[in-house]
């Protein structure tokens, strides 16, 4: 199964850049300088952040459905990501070395399988779940914290 791994579109982020830090805090944001080249996992690039570099961490609806599977969290954003990331049939530096939970879902929204796959692990339960005809996307999030990570797509 040939499947696509998409970073988020910077657009929906840039406004918030050129925010004071109580405009931030409005917007249930925060700025943060990455404090080591790990633990800063951008949702745009699917890299991690270098030390010193500024992100936002901002509360992102990632699963914006109208089930009970709704879903928002904390996500970090580089301020210098650029364009969205995009791997096929490849993982993202940001989900290697990793333990990722894999949400299934169905096209209505509703949660259809779940998996959890160890560091190294995602590429091989990735394609298993989309063996699933049941299963229109996955969202993957770090397993630890619950993080969204990034959405699982079919390519064609």
């Amino acid at each position: 199964m040939t499947y696509c791994i998409s970073g988020l579109d910077p657009a929906q982020f840039a406004s918030y850049f050129g925010l004071d830090d109580k405009a931030l805090e409005d917007h249930r944001a925060r700025r943060m300088t990455a404090t080591s080249g790990t633990g800063f996992p951008c949702r745009v690039s699917l890299h991690d952040a270098e030390e010193g570099e500024e992100l936002l961490l901002i509360n992102h609806v990632n699963h914006d459905v109208e089930t009970p599977y709704r879903n928002a969290f904390a996500i970090y954003v580089r301020a210098n990501a650029g364009e969205a990331a995009r791997f096929v049939d490849e993982v993202p530096p940001v989900m290697q070395g990793r333990p990722i939970a894999l949400r299934g879902y169905t096209v209505g929204g509703m949660l259809e399988a779940a998996e959890l796959a160890m560091p190294d692990k995602a590429d091989e339960t990735i394609r298993q779940m989309l063996d699933n005809p049941q299963i229109a996307y996955i969202d993957a999030h770090n397993a630890a914290y619950g993080c969204f990570a990034a959405r699982v797509t079919r390519h064609v």
